[in-house]
């Protein structure tokens, strides 16, 4: 029997031509989450079944591929997607002649990814095939159809998408939303926050803002506690040993996220951070959220949880912290060195706060090197730190 009469036999578009016969028939299985892997099989069952449908249509086993890599990946990004990577690879290498898939979906969620794979396609002739029909990208009608298809499924992400976000933040302005708690804290079995039952975790976290005022810098409270072998209490919150306390040693990461935590001046907030395409970088989706000021939380419910802190010292500790940062239009914290003025001293000429510079010299400078940073241009000026400081010295003692 012939291609064409199995073809009208069977019911299956014409499109198939025997040139499509001689190479691969590829299968694209993908499920977006583990979870639906494992209950959700029936769907999983019916991926795989489109190899009995590809031998109907003409292929022999031993040219009908599956590609499965991509179970339980999210179709949002081409990033992380093995799978994906290596259709597209295959395409592009003339090696396949139909991608099978339930719904085109499966293959894309973005439209970056699906016009990639459709202009692969047209170019080497691979058709596309779903539940619905056998498509032919280098064809104009096909092709249109194909690309409002994929619209669609980016779109349809993006409504699901914003359901989630809009439920989550309903939630979380009626404070119902079970968001992680940290060191100092646990939740009851009924959901309420209350303070760690252990004396000696409280007693740590007490101590940690109590040194943190009285030095004023995260690294001085961390040398301060690794100097003393102090360890910060962590509740395991994942796995089997959910729940158990484990002491580790406090990192500077660790340290400036507890004064930042709001929670612990009794405040329940959502919406600390927002996320920044910009900052976004490819094979982390973890990387790219920015905090934004308390003013624009999202939500704010002060004085609803057991606090360590005020509010008042809360607020303290964050502009303590923005100070210690060392840039141009702060002082910075404190450091080594014979200059006395160090962050303090400004450019009478444009404003600027001008860096201290120590170097090889025996007496450190003051520079102004604004123009110089933004613009390339010379330094605006500078003079020695020795003059200055006697002077200073002189008038406040």
């Amino acid at each position: 029997m012939s291609v064409s009469t199995t073809q009208a036999a069977t019911g299956f578009s014409t499109k198939v031509q025997p040139r499509h016969l001689e190479r691969l028939a590829v299968v694209y299985v993908r499920q977006s989450s583990l979870q639906q892997v494992q209950h959700h099989q029936e769907s999983t069952r019916a991926q795989y079944g489109l190899k009995d449908t590809a031998a109907r249509m003409g292929w022999p086993s031993a040219r009908v591929v599956v590609i499965d890599e991509d179970l339980g990946i999210s179709g949002a990004s081409a990033e992380g997607r093995n799978g994906f990577q290596r259709l597209l690879a295959e395409v592009a290498l003339d090696h396949v002649g139909i991608i099978l898939g339930v719904e085109m979906s499966r293959l894309a969620r973005s439209c970056k990814d699906w016009y990639q794979l459709l202009e692969l396609c047209a170019a080497f002739g691979t058709l596309i095939g779903d539940l619905d029909g056998i498509y032919d990208p280098g064809q104009y009608n096909d092709r249109l159809l194909l690309g409002l298809k994929g619209t669609m499924s980016e779109a349809e992400l993006h409504v699901l998408r914003q359901r989630l976000l809009q439920g989550r933040e309903q939630k979380a302005r009626r404070g119902e939303l079970v968001l992680p708690v940290p060191s100092g804290y646990v939740r009851t079995p009924g959901g309420e926050v209350v303070l760690d039952p252990d004396e000696e975790v409280r007693a740590v976290v007490r101590a940690l803002f109590e040194q943190f005022e009285r030095l004023g810098s995260a690294h001085a409270v961390l040398r301060h506690f690794h100097r003393h072998g102090i360890r910060l209490g962590m509740r395991v919150c994942a796995g089997p040993l959910c729940g158990t306390l484990q002491w580790r040693r406090p990192q500077a990461s660790t340290v400036v996220a507890m004064l930042r935590n709001p929670t612990y001046a009794g405040a329940y907030v959502y919406g600390r951070s927002v996320f920044d395409p910009r900052r976004q970088k490819p094979g982390r989706p973890g990387v790219g959220r920015v905090r934004v000021a308390p003013e624009h939380w999202l939500v704010c419910r002060r004085d609803v949880l057991p606090a360590y802190i005020s509010w008042e010292t809360y607020q303290r500790n964050l502009a303590q912290l923005a100070s210690n940062q060392s840039r141009i239009a702060q002082k910075g914290a404190i450091r080594r060195g014979r200059a006395l003025l160090q962050g303090l001293v400004v450019c009478g000429r444009c404003g600027t706060r001008m860096f201290t510079y120590f170097g090889k010299r025996v007496h450190p400078r003051y520079l102004c090197l604004r123009e110089r940073h933004h613009h390339g241009g010379p330094c605006c000026q500078g003079l020695m730190a020795r003059g200055l400081d006697d002077e200073v010295s002189r008038i406040v003692l």
